[in-house]
């Protein structure tokens, strides 16, 4: 998930728990304005309600929070596991080139050797035949 992607959640969440908000104040404002009661009553109804509104807004607030933290810290664990692994892998792969490397150093060496025992042992033969000819 990329980080555009949380931030995305994050204030899809976000805008979420202010629309939750704002809908219960306007229903608990709606409700308690078309109820059959005194003022006083009304205005403590109304401030019992939007108690409940702002508690129950905190705690999504608090869960929304806690939920973006344990994810950005997943997300940073399984970068450090990646960066982990890429690195792990360059020192194998460099480790087996450089082995690779001495292996075909090693192979041309014997093959120079093998090519110059070659040539002595022509030319070696060829001198016979001419002394022999001569």
């Amino acid at each position: 998930m990329s980080n555009i992607d949380n931030q995305d959640t994050v204030g899809n969440t976000s805008s979420f728990a202010k629309g939750l908000f704002i809908g219960g104040l306007i229903g608990a404002a709606a409700a308690l304005l078309f109820a059959p009661k005194p003022g006083r009553d009304l205005r403590s109804d109304l401030s019992d309600k939007i108690t409940v509104v702002a508690d129950k807004t905190k705690d999504v607030a608090s869960v929304v929070s806690n939920k973006a933290t344990d994810l950005a810290k997943t997300v940073s664990t399984k970068t450090e596991d990646v960066a982990k692994t890429v690195s792990g892998s360059k020192d194998i792969i460099l480790s087996s080139v450089a082995r690779a490397s001495a292996d075909v150093a090693d192979e041309a060496v014997k093959a120079d050797q093998e090519i110059m025992d070659a040539t002595a042992q022509a030319a070696k033969e060829t001198q016979k035949q001419l002394n022999t000819t001569s």
